[in-house]
């Protein structure tokens, strides 16, 4: 079991019920992840992965204006590979865990806070949010999980537009080209993301697990079919009458009864 730090530095962790709910507390700063950023979210989802009682995050930014506007990148001479968590890990993390993950996209998503909600399994939008990528105009640019991810979520078109042009969409336009699932009023945000929770929990719990791990299975190729392969066996294939009588032939040094098994 990962355990959690009580305090962290960049991050509000709190915990209702069932419900994690993780907001990036960097307002001053637009919300930006740096590497201590990405370092206590990864921490965040593995702990959260870990916990059978958590069955759904939420994921926010500080204040009434930023969701997330990207990250904070040092000098490329000055990166220590060996101490650095690219974001890219929390993406991973995000994607993999097999619970569902909403982003609360309450303000500007820019840059990687695009890429981040991208990677949530829903986006609910504040009416006041807007989304934009800037890559090529700073010099930088994701041509991993902010283009692949992008790219299925509003089209090929509509992706390369919004990475080549850099130009802002507003919330509606967001909805529109199915960039975010739904937008509500902005005082209304929180109420909003607590109602899809309920949903949320009270679906079955290997069920949208068994999903997630399909939808992101063809993306992560031999991991992904990896992980769903491990998450059948832990939660189906050990609780049936061929592995207990496979295991007890094998424990019993006793031929195994499999004929009842090919009917």
């Amino acid at each position: 079991m990962t355990s959690h730090p009580t305090t962290y530095q960049d991050l509000i962790v709190e915990f209702d019920g069932a419900v994690l709910r993780v907001t990036i507390n960097r307002p001053e700063a637009g919300n930006k992840f740096r590497d201590i950023t990405a370092l206590e979210l990864a921490e965040v989802l593995r702990y959260f992965r870990s916990q059978r009682s958590l069955r759904v995050a939420v994921l926010t930014g500080a204040g009434d204006k930023f969701f997330c506007i990207g990250g904070e990148h040092d000098p490329f001479d000055s990166y220590d590979y060996g101490n650095v968590m690219p974001i890219v890990d929390v993406y991973e993390l995000i994607d993999s865990v097999p619970k569902p993950v909403i982003a609360a996209v309450n303000g500007y998503a820019v840059g990687g806070g695009n890429v981040l909600h991208t990677v949530c399994d829903l986006s609910i939008a504040s009416d006041r949010a807007q989304f934009r990528q800037v890559g090529p105009m700073v010099g930088s640019f994701d041509a991993g999980y902010g283009t692949a991810y992008l790219e299925e979520a509003i089209g090929r078109k509509r992706a390369k537009e919004m990475w080549y042009l850099n130009r802002k969409y507003t919330a509606e336009q967001a909805l529109a080209m199915g960039l975010v699932n739904e937008v509500t009023p902005h005082a209304e945000l929180a109420d909003r993301v607590n109602e899809v929770v309920e949903e949320l929990l009270g679906r079955g719990p290997q069920a949208i697990a068994g999903l997630k791990a399909a939808f992101s299975a063809r993306h992560t190729g031999v991991v992904g079919q990896a992980r769903m392969a491990h998450d059948l066996l832990l939660t189906q294939y050990l609780k049936t009458q061929e592995a207990e009588e496979m295991s007890r032939s094998f424990r019993e040094k006793q031929p195994p009864d499999v004929s009842k098994f090919w009917t």
